[in-house]
């Protein structure tokens, strides 16, 4: 049975941090065959939304809206003042979907990126009090936009909070928003979840975005995922929202470092977006 699904790809795959000249790759996004265009925001002063606007529809393209989470967006450190920042970089991302009619904010936005410890049970009490605490202020935040929020869990390498679908529920279940919805990344449930089928059917209707690659990060269809257990799982829900096709270029230096990738994972990023493309369209069509 096939799924009533659209296909984007995120612009990680070519270049960070976004800015006008990214834009320049809509063009190319839309004649490999995608319908979405899903934009990581680093830094929202380099976001001219009139530009991206016009060039959405100039190429017939949606966008999708993802957050970065580095250091100084950590809505559980100790010094509130890290919390303020996020707020505020969380706030401008919220707006930046309203001005690209883009329905919700997705990412790791309960606390910073790589903070990976082994954290005594009080402090870890401590900052998922404050992750719930400030993300309940978030989703206010969404609602007054009439926006949601898909908070997506991370592997174990890149975050002690929030690995699994079962942590995420967890989490949203604690802060008790109907703002609060689900992201899952295929690459971190590929590491972390021991059932991919039974972790997407548990997410049911608050699974709002997919992100996949292939178990090493690389082409989907190139490597050891098991697509079947994905596809069984998004029928199982009726998944009717966006794939979306995220991984990374080592000729961005920091970002691959950021996420270890030390070598190129196809013979071109194009091959890689214009491949997995492929394999996703007849895999789930």
């Amino acid at each position: 049975m096939s799924l009533q699904v659209t296909f984007g790809v995120s612009t990680w795959l070519w270049a960070s941090p976004f800015n006008s000249d990214t834009i320049a790759l809509f063009g190319k996004i839309k004649a490999m065959g995608y319908d979405v265009v899903e934009i990581p925001v680093e830094d929202t002063e380099l976001i001219d939304t009139r530009l991206i606007k016009e060039a959405l529809k100039e190429h017939d393209l949606e966008a999708l809206i993802c957050g970065a989470f580095g250091p100084e967006r950590d809505l559980t450190n100790d010094d509130t003042a890290y919390h303020q920042k996020a707020f505020n970089y969380i706030e401008a991302c919220l707006d930046i979907c309203n001005q690209l009619d883009v329905p919700f904010f997705a990412g790791p936005m309960y606390s910073a990126v790589g903070k990976a410890r082994l954290a005594s049970p009080g402090q870890r009490k401590i900052e998922w009090d404050r992750a719930v605490n400030n993300l309940s202020q978030v989703c206010k935040m969404a609602e007054a936009r009439g926006l949601k929020l898909g908070i997506e869990p991370l592997n174990r390498f890149e975050s002690d909070m929030i690995n699994t679908t079962d942590d995420v529920l967890r989490l949203i279940n604690d802060i008790g928003h109907p703002a609060a919805n689900i992201a899952l990344d295929g690459f971190h449930m590929n590491i972390e979840e021991p059932d991919i089928e039974a972790a997407i059917v548990a997410a049911g209707d608050k699974l709002i975005h997919l992100q996949v690659s292939e178990n090493y990060r690389g082409t989907p269809g190139s490597g050891q995922t098991n697509w079947a257990a994905y596809k069984a799982g998004l029928q199982q829900i009726g998944y009717e929202g966006i794939i979306s096709i995220e991984s990374f270029t080592p000729e961005v230096k920091e970002l691959a470092g950021a996420v270890c990738i030390w070598k190129p994972l196809a013979a071109s990023q194009d091959e890689f977006a214009s491949k997995g493309l492929q394999f996703l369209k007849r895999f789930f069509k």
